[in-house]
C-alpha cells in the first residue's frame, strides 16, 4: 500500500514529537558525564582501607573505591558509554564538600559521614558502612575511656565529625583537653605515635587501619564507649535525583547480589596493600542490617 507523502510527513512529525516520551531527557550530572565522556571521582590519600593511594600514586584503591567503580559500571550502561573515562581528584576532609558542590568532583566515596549538617550542603547515597567513634591509644597510656582524657593532649582530624564531638565534649564537661586538629588521619596518628597526644579520636575502623600500619601494632589498642554511631555514604551534588538513583541502585545491587561480602573480606579481613597489613575488623551487626535494608538516612535520623 502506498502512503501519501503528506500522511508520511505527518507520521514522522508525530514520531519526532513523541520521542521524548520514550527517550529519557538527561540533565544535571548525567548530562555532564555523557557529554564529556568522563566521570570525576573524589578520593582520599590515606583513609585505609576505604580510599587511599597504594604503590601507584595515580591510582586510588580501597573498599569505598571498589563501590565507586560499581557506580562507574552502572553509568556506562545507563548512558551507553562503554568507554567512559575516569578522572581522579584528590580530596581532603576540608575540601571534599566544596569540590562536590562546585562540580569539580562528580562523586566522592571515601570515609565521609552522612549527617544532618552535611545534608544541607550535599546529597548522600545509601549507606556504604557504619562505624562508632572511639579512641586509639597506647596500651600503657592508662586511657580506657573518654573521661580519662581530662587535661590531656588529644588529636583528631580536622573537618571530621570526631572533631566536632570532641570540642563539644570538652566545652560541655569542662575537661580541659588540648585538642589538636591534624590535616589528615596519617598526620593524626603521627601526632599520637610521636607522643604529642595521648589518644586519637576517630571512627573505629579508621583507627584499626592506623593501628595496622604502625611500626609496632601490638603496642596500640582501640578503647572507649562510642560517642556516636555513624553511617558513611558517597557524596554527590544536591538536588540531582536522576544521578542519585543510578548511584543508589548500583550500591544496592552490590549488596543484594552478595558481592559486598567478597569486597568486605578483601579489605577488612585480609592483608591489604601497600604493606599487606590485616585490619581483622569483622562485619558488625549494624552494618549487616544496613546491607539488608539500604538507606540514605544518617544515624541521627534512624
Amino acid at each position: 500500500m502506498r502512503i501519501a507523502p503528506r500522511l508520511l510527513s505527518s507520521a514522522i512529525a508525530i514520531a519526532l514529537l513523541s520521542a521524548p516520551a520514550f527517550a529519557e531527557e538527561l540533565s544535571g550530572t548525567l548530562k555532564k558525564i555523557k557529554e564529556s565522556g568522563t566521570v570525576t571521582l573524589g578520593h582520599r590519600d590515606s583513609s585505609i582501607p576505604f580510599s587511599y593511594l597504594g604503590t601507584d600514586p595515580r591510582q586510588p584503591i580501597g573498599y569505598a573505591h571498589d563501590l565507586q567503580m560499581k557506580v562507574v559500571e552502572a553509568l556506562k550502561q545507563k548512558l551507553g558509554v562503554p568507554e567512559l573515562k575516569v578522572r581522579y581528584n584528590l580530596v581532603t576532609s576540608q575540601t571534599r564538600i566544596p569540590l562536590v558542590q562546585n562540580g569539580t568532583v562528580d562523586l566522592e566515596c571515601g570515609s565521609t559521614t552522612n549527617n544532618l549538617e552535611r545534608q544541607k550542603q550535599v546529597d548522600f547515597s545509601v549507606g556504604i558502612f557504619e562505624v562508632g567513634t572511639r579512641l586509639l591509644t597506647k596500651k600503657t597510656s592508662g586511657i580506657a575511656d573518654f573521661a580519662d582524657l581530662k587535661g590531656k593532649n588529644v588529636v583528631t582530624t580536622a573537618g571530621t565529625t570526631s572533631e566536632r564531638l570532641l570540642k563539644a565534649m570538652n566545652a560541655d564537661k569542662q575537661m580541659g583537653m588540648n585538642i589538636i586538629s591534624a590535616k589528615d588521619h596519617g598526620e593524626s596518628f603521627l601526632m599520637l605515635e610521636s607522643g604529642r597526644a595521648v589518644a586519637f579520636m576517630m571512627d573505629d575502623v579508621l583507627l584499626y587501619g592506623e593501628m595496622a600500619k604502625a611500626r609496632k601494632p601490638d603496642e596500640w589498642t582501640v578503647v572507649g564507649t562510642p560517642q556516636s554511631y555513624e553511617i558513611y555514604g558517597c557524596m554527590l551534588r544536591k538536588g540531582d535525583p536522576a544521578f542519585k538513583q543510578v548511584v543508589d541502585d548500583a550500591i544496592a545491587a552490590t549488596f543484594k547480589s552478595g558481592e559486598i561480602n567478597a569486597i568486605y573480606d578483601k579489605w577488612f579481613l585480609q592483608p591489604v596493600p601497600p604493606k599487606n597489613l590485616n585490619l581483622n575488623f569483622p562485619m558488625s551487626e549494624q552494618f549487616k542490617k544496613l546491607i539488608a535494608e539500604p538507606t540514605d538516612k544518617s544515624a541521627e535520623q534512624l
